[in-house]
């Protein structure tokens, strides 16, 4: 994919590869990419990542509005 680049030092060395994927802004649909990634999670880990987006918006101290949560057991 990339050349390998040999990056040493004093204390360690260590192997990094390049990645990159280039691709047309028309040839990739992001949304229909991100929709099939996060249906195929679990609902708990789904749970969790809107959690840790909400947090991110909070300032410190303050907490989430919950007038509109609703709490739901959910199974297995």
């Amino acid at each position: 994919m990339g050349k390998n680049v040999n990056i040493s030092s004093p204390k360690s060395s260590f192997k990094m590869e390049n990645a990159v994927n280039k691709l047309s802004i028309h040839e990739t649909d992001e949304k229909l990419q991100d929709l099939s990634y996060w249906l195929s999670q679990p609902p708990i880990r789904r749970i969790q990542a809107v959690t840790f987006l909400i947090r991110q918006s909070l300032k410190p101290g303050e907490k989430m509005d919950r007038t509109f949560v609703r709490k739901i057991k959910m199974k297995g």
